[in-house]
């Protein structure tokens, strides 16, 4: 992604910090990024464009945040534990990651379309933004997914049953999220979910 798109959209993260979507304007965004407003116009093509593009970058930063989480050390169902936790932590640091994961869009925040919209713009990052936004039933899949695959694939020999996997790993990703919403009164979601997992078999 250019440069320049990068740090408009940092600048526009950065004023979202401050002040309300509604009071942020275009112009503020270019000056702080130091290029011209014809610039930020060229990149986004609108201020709703611009929030669907801060979305997407949010969006896509999480799950990379899933996969780093998932590769860390341990067995599969502490890696689950680690990565549920990772989840609310960055969506309890993240305001924007928060409305995703919950649908639940304040009036500060920027609250773009998740279907499609149409776009003729030349900028292939801003193509895939005007795509759609994943909803928070959307997360429930992606996350899942990701842990199934890289779950089974580092899992002990003989590899663990595909579909006893999954619905672990979506019991970890639902739970997750309903710590977003409702955080625990004491403890994290890696002893509820410890809790709730059956048992792992001994040798």
């Amino acid at each position: 992604m250019p440069a320049a798109r990068e740090s408009l959209l940092d600048a526009a993260r950065t004023a979202l910090a401050r002040r309300p979507w509604s009071a942020v304007r275009m112009v503020d965004v270019a000056a702080s990024a130091g290029v011209s407003r014809q610039t930020l116009y060229n990149e986004f093509g609108s201020k709703e464009g611009l929030a669907r593009a801060l979305v997407r970058r949010e969006a896509d930063g999480y799950l990379a945040g899933v996969d780093r989480a998932l590769s860390g050390a341990g067995d599969p169902c502490e890696r689950l534990a680690a990565t549920a936790e990772w989840m609310t932590a960055a969506a309890h640091d993240n305001a924007l990651v928060r409305a995703m994961l919950t649908g639940c869009w304040s009036e500060r925040l920027p609250s773009p379309a998740l279907t499609a919209v149409p776009s003729s713009s030349a900028v292939p990052a801003q193509r895939r933004a005007d795509g759609p936004l994943p909803s928070p039933g959307d997360f429930v899949g992606l996350v899942r997914d990701r842990a199934v695959a890289v779950l089974h694939a580092a899992g002990p020999a003989p590899p663990p049953d595909v579909a006893e996997l999954a619905r672990s790993c979506e019991l970890a990703v639902r739970l997750a999220l309903s710590c977003v919403a409702a955080p625990p009164a004491r403890g994290g979601v890696a002893d509820l979910l410890r809790a709730a997992l059956p048992p792992r078999p001994t040798a």
